[in-house]
C-alpha cells in the first residue's frame, strides 16, 4: 500500500490519497508557492487540507484522517515533528495504514520524499496511552507535509469532537460522520466561517431501510486562533463540533440522563452525597466553639472560611466530587477543591449557617451546554451561603488568596448548579457580581528641573484585584514583583514598596510605592510628563484590527486615578490635558478627566467606569475605537516650559 502511495505521488503532479476525491484534496505547484500574504499575514504554517471520516463497521468505529500542511517559514518547522496519541489500554484503539511524505518544489516540479519506516516511532506514553512520533525528512521552509492513517476503536459509537480551528490558519477542513441506527448523539456545532458543505441525511441499506444518519460539515478559509486579551478558555472560542453520546442500542449503556430534574434527583438521593454533607468533623482547634461565640453570621462565615482555607491545603486539582472523602481530607489537611469546600460546608452547617453545595464550570473549563444534562459538565464544587440577613456569598476555600466577601474571578460569568439539600431542589444560574470592583490610584509626585519625576503612588486594590496581587507577590517574591510594577520601563525605578491590609478581607490592599522616573523626552527648555505612571493603564489591550473571541472582563470595574504634580521653580505650565468626558453609545463604559492647575500644583483626576463585563466580538469595533480615544487622552502630557 505504501509503495503504491509513493508511486502515485511520483507519477502525477496532483496527489489524491485513498478516499479523497474532491478538489481540495489535490496539490499542485501553486500550493508550494503559497506565502503567508496569500492567506494570513504573519502565519508560520497553514493547513491546506484536513479531512476526518468516521464510520461504524462490525461493532467498531473506523476513523480515517488525511492532512496536509504548508510550512511557510522556519517558525513553522515544528509541524514537521508529528505526535499522534491513542488510548491503547486493552487494545481499545489501534492505529494502522500510516502513510506520510514531504513535498518540495524542485525546478518548478513537485518532489516527493516518503517517510521511511525507520522514522516512525511507536512509544508508550504511560500504561494507558501510546504515541506515534514522526519526523518528516527534507522538511524546510516552503515544504508541504502530508500524512494519513486509520484508527480502529473497539466500540461502535466512539465519535470524538472535531476542531475546525487551531493555532495556524486552515484553507479547507471537513468532517464526514456516519452514525449508526440506535446511537443518539447531541451535537453542538460552533462554526462562524462559511460552510462549504452542510449535509444531514439518512443512510439506507440494500432493502432501503434506514441504517443511520450521515453528517458532513466542511469549512474553508478559517483564520488561526490567537490568544486575545480578556477571554475565557480556548474551548469557548474556537470553531468546533462537540459530540455527546446520549443513548446506545444497549439498555445498560445509556450514557446520560435526559433531563436536569432526573440528573439532580439522582445526585440528591445518592447515599454517598448525603453522607458527605453530614460529617461531624473532629475539631482539635476548637474552631466550632470559637465560631459559635461570634455574634453575626457574617462573622462566623469570615472566621471559618479563613481558618479552613489556611488549614487545609489544596492539592492543585479542581474536582466536582471527593476522591477520598471529607473526613480523610480533613484528617490529612489536604484535598481537592470539592473536598476542601465540603470540609467548610460541614463546619458552617454545624455552626448554624445555611449552605448550598454549588457545582460550577470555571472560566478555564468551558461554557455549560444547558441542553446537555450531566454532573460531569462541572469541574469544581464551591458553596453558596445565605445569612439570616439575606446576604449571599459564594465561597471557594481551595485558594488561600480568595476572600469570603468577593466572588472568585475564575467563577465569574460561569454556570453554576446550586443545590438545596434541605428541600431537595436545585437552580441553574450564571454567577455574576453586580457590584463594581473598585481600584484607586493616588499619585503624589514632584517634577524636578533636572528632568525627573519623584514621588509616591498608593494603589488600593479590592476583591479579585487584591487576590491577584497577593498571589503574584507570593509567587514572584518582592524583587520580581517590583520588576513587574515597572512594566519593562527602564526609566522607572521602584525605590521602596510597603504593603498593608494583606490579611483583612474587609479592607483594600494598600501598596505604597516610592518611585523615580527619568523624563527622557525632556530637554533644556521643556519638561514632558505622562500623568499615568504606575496606573493600570500602561498599554492599550485592544490594538488588533479584528477580534474573534468574546470580551469577558469578569468583574464590572470602576477605576479612580487622582494625581498631584508639584511643578519646579523656574518653569511655567505650557499645556495640560483638558477636562473631557465621553462614553460608549450604550453607556457601558465611560471616561472622565478633570484637570486643575493652581499655585504650582497640577491636579488630574481620571474616572473610568464599566457597567458591563461582557461584550460580543461584533461589538469589538466600537470597543476598539473607544479604547483608542481613551488611551490617546490618558497619554496626553503635562508640558512645562523653562522661564
Amino acid at each position: 500500500m505504501k509503495r503504491l502511495f509513493v508511486l502515485l505521488s511520483l507519477l502525477c503532479a496532483a496527489v489524491v490519497l485513498k478516499g479523497q476525491t474532491q478538489p481540495y484534496g489535490q496539490i499542485d505547484v501553486a500550493d508550494l508557492k503559497l506565502t503567508a500574504c496569500d492567506f494570513e499575514k504573519g502565519a508560520s504554517a497553514m493547513v491546506l487540507f484536513d479531512k476526518k471520516t468516521v464510520s461504524t463497521e462490525n461493532d467498531l468505529t473506523i476513523i480515517t484522517r488525511h492532512k496536509r500542511i504548508k510550512i511557510l517559514n522556519d517558525k513553522g518547522l515544528d509541524a514537521a515533528n508529528l505526535t499522534i496519541g491513542y488510548y491503547s489500554k486493552d487494545h481499545l484503539e489501534t492505529i494502522s495504514d500510516f502513510q506520510a511524505q514531504t513535498i518540495n518544489l524542485n525546478n518548478n516540479s513537485l518532489q516527493f520524499t516518503p517517510i521511511d519506516n525507520s522514522l516512525i516511532y511507536r512509544q508508550a506514553a504511560d500504561k494507558n496511552w501510546k504515541t506515534i512520533k514522526v519526523s518528516f525528512p527534507a522538511a524546510q521552509s516552503g515544504s508541504v507535509i502530508e500524512y494519513s492513517y486509520k484508527v480502529t476503536i473497539d466500540f461502535p459509537g466512539a465519535i470524538s469532537d472535531w476542531d475546525f480551528q487551531g493555532d495556524i490558519p486552515v484553507r479547507y477542513c471537513e468532517l464526514d460522520t456516519r452514525i449508526s441506527r440506535g446511537f443518539t448523539f447531541k451535537i453542538f456545532p460552533r462554526i462562524f466561517s462559511t460552510l462549504e458543505k452542510n449535509i444531514k441525511e439518512r443512510t439506507r441499506g440494500g432493502n432501503e431501510d434506514s441504517t443511520g444518519t450521515h453528517y458532513l460539515w466542511a469549512v474553508k478559509n478559517v483564520p488561526s486562533f490567537k490568544d486575545e486579551p480578556y477571554t475565557t478558555c480556548r474551548e469557548d472560542n474556537i470553531q468546533n463540533i462537540r459530540f455527546f453520546l446520549f443513548k446506545t442500542p444497549f439498555d445498560n449503556m445509556t450514557k446520560r440522563a435526559e433531563t436536569w430534574p432526573r440528573v439532580t434527583g439522582i445526585w440528591m438521593n445518592d447515599p454517598d452525597t448525603e453522607e458527605q454533607l453530614k460529617k461531624n468533623l473532629s475539631d482539635d482547634d476548637t474552631l466550632l466553639t470559637r465560631a459559635k461565640l461570634l455574634f453575626t453570621d457574617e462573622e462566623k462565615i469570615a472566621f471559618l472560611f479563613n481558618k479552613i482555607k489556611n488549614i487545609v491545603k489544596w492539592n492543585g486539582k479542581y474536582d466536582n466530587d471527593t476522591e477520598n472523602g471529607v473526613k480523610t481530607a480533613w484528617g490529612k489537611k489536604w484535598g481537592n477543591s470539592a473536598e476542601i469546600n465540603l470540609v467548610l460546608y460541614n463546619f458552617l452547617r454545624m455552626a448554624g449557617i445555611k449552605c448550598n453545595p454549588t457545582y460550577v464550570t470555571t472560566r478555564g473549563n468551558g461554557k455549560l451546554e444547558s441542553d446537555l444534562p450531566g454532573m460531569d459538565n462541572f469541574n469544581t464544587q464551591v458553596l453558596t451561603v445565605t445569612t439570616r440577613a439575606k446576604n449571599t456569598y459564594i465561597l471557594d476555600a481551595s485558594n488561600k488568596f480568595n476572600t469570603y466577601n468577593h466572588i472568585p474571578f475564575n467563577l465569574l460569568n460561569c454556570y453554576a448548579l446550586v443545590f438545596d439539600p434541605a428541600v431537595k431542589s436545585y437552580e441553574i444560574k450564571i454567577i455574576e457580581d453586580p457590584q463594581p470592583l473598585k481600584k484607586v490610584v493616588l499619585i503624589n509626585a514632584q517634577i524636578k528641573a533636572a528632568g525627573k519625576l519623584e514621588g509616591t503612588v498608593h494603589v488600593l486594590s479590592t476583591g479579585n484585584d487584591k487576590a491577584d496581587n497577593l498571589q503574584q507577590y507570593t509567587n514572584l517574591g518582592e524583587t520580581k514583583y517590583k520588576e513587574e510594577l515597572r512594566n519593562k520601563d527602564n526609566n522607572l525605578t521602584i525605590i521602596s514598596l510597603k504593603r498593608e491590609n494583606m490579611e483583612a478581607d474587609s479592607l483594600p490592599l494598600n501598596e505604597a510605592i516610592d518611585f523615580q522616573l527619568d523624563l527622557t523626552s525632556s530637554d533644556e527648555n521643556y519638561i514632558y510628563v505622562n500623568p499615568t505612571v504606575l496606573t493600570p493603564f500602561n498599554s492599550n489591550p485592544f490594538l488588533s484590527e479584528n477580534r474573534q473571541a468574546v470580551i469577558d472582563f469578569g468583574n464590572v470595574n470602576s477605576y479612580s486615578i487622582k494625581s498631584f504634580y508639584k511643578t519646579p521653580d523656574g518653569y511655567k505650565t505650557e499645556s495640560v490635558p483638558q477636562g473631557v468626558s465621553m462614553a460608549m453609545p450604550d453607556k457601558s463604559i465611560s471616561f472622565k478627566r478633570i484637570v486643575a492647575a493652581e499655585e504650582g500644583v497640577i491636579t488630574i483626576r481620571y474616572t473610568i467606569d464599566f457597567n458591563r463585563s461582557i461584550f460580543t466580538a461584533d461589538e469589538y469595533p466600537v470597543i476598539r475605537d473607544f479604547y483608542k480615544k481613551m488611551f490617546e487622552m490618558l497619554n496626553e502630557q503635562i508640558v512645562l516650559k523653562k522661564t
